[in-house]
């Protein structure tokens, strides 16, 4: 058997193949991580093909897969209020796959505690991706004119106050309730299989207000047979000039967005990926491509840092598990 080092190499020699033996060692695990992504990236979207959450999906998929140097796909799997999407993501042990989560990801596990994920202990954060806010409406014959008006006519009344919203544990749904806990009005909740289903009772006063997205809204508001009261948005929005936010009529706890962020299975991408993919998305939200097929959607991009995202999904978990439990809110 030959010797190792061999005699021929002499000391000096042996010395240095030794050093570029445990130069490559060291540098292997950092190739391995530099390398990531080995092959096509999945985005999953916990919902139906063609709303804003697959589109946004879509968008930022064609922006990422150029950067990244492989394929970005985008599968739908929508099902139970997004929850079989966002178990089957907390699942994916691949190392290539995203989610694109959004409030129902945090809401899931305070409406329905046997939902078997949990987000902070099952996923990483990567960054914001959208926010949309709510607008308050009521039929265009209502005799509330204002919010003021619905505290005024409505606060310590026996008079049942419905509040349409697109099914029970829904964002609309909740954000009633946080409103109802902060004036005082006691509000009656009515829900509906989506806006849609819910848009003929709405108009034609068989429920008395609703918080509904601005994009299903904005057609009615504009033709007169719904009026908007308030935004839920931190500022006024151009689209509805004349209306306050619900901040600027001091109640700041209705400061409530419908947002989209971007998440991975906890563990599975290395921190080198992940430090990646959050300057590409920044990158990528940030360029007028994105910005102008955004506001097709009536969303607005949100640049946040990876850390940032993950207090903040924290804190909305926090947030809508208070007023769930507070209310004693049950799946239907």
């Amino acid at each position: 058997m030959t010797a190792f080092p061999p005699a021929w190499l002499g000391r000096r020699g042996a010395l240095a193949l030794a050093a570029g033996l445990l130069a490559l060692l060291g540098a292997a695990p950092a190739l391995a991580q530099g390398a990531w992504p080995t092959r096509t990236v999945r985005i999953i979207v916990p919902f139906a093909p063609g709303g804003g959450a697959d589109v946004s999906a879509r968008v930022l998929a064609e922006q990422l897969a150029p950067q990244l140097g492989q394929a970005v796909i985008v599968e739908n799997k929508p099902g139970a209020g997004s929850a079989l999407g966002v178990t089957f993501a907390a699942q994916a042990k691949d190392g290539h796959t995203l989610l694109m989560g959004s409030n129902s990801m945090v809401i899931n596990p305070s409406f329905n505690p046997a939902i078997g994920y949990d987000v902070a202990r099952d996923f990483d954060a990567v960054g914001m991706v959208s926010a949309q806010p709510l607008v308050l409406v009521v039929p265009q014959d209502s005799p509330i004119k204002s919010v003021p008006d619905i505290v005024t006519l409505y606060k310590g009344k026996n008079t049942q106050v419905t509040a349409g919203n697109s099914g029970t544990g829904t964002l609309a749904h909740l954000t009633a309730e946080l409103f109802g806990a902060e004036t005082g009005v006691v509000l009656t909740p009515v829900p509906y299989r989506g806006e849609s289903a819910l848009m003929p009772d709405l108009i034609s006063g068989q429920v008395m207000l609703g918080f509904l997205n601005l994009p299903s809204v904005a057609p009615h508001i504009q033709s007169g047979k719904l009026r908007a009261l308030a935004v839920t948005a931190p500022q006024p929005l151009p689209d509805l000039p004349g209306v306050p936010s619900f901040r600027a009529l001091n109640f700041p706890s209705l400061e409530v967005q419908g947002w989209a962020a971007l998440v991975a299975p906890k563990g599975t991408i290395p921190e080198e990926g992940l430090s990646r993919l959050e300057q590409l998305l920044t990158k990528a939200l940030s360029s007028d491509v994105v910005k102008t097929r955004f506001a097709a959607l009536n969303v607005a991009p949100v640049v946040q840092s990876r850390q940032a995202t993950g207090q903040f999904l924290k804190a909305e978990g926090a947030r809508y598990g208070a007023i769930i439990q507070a209310r004693g809110i049950k799946p239907q």
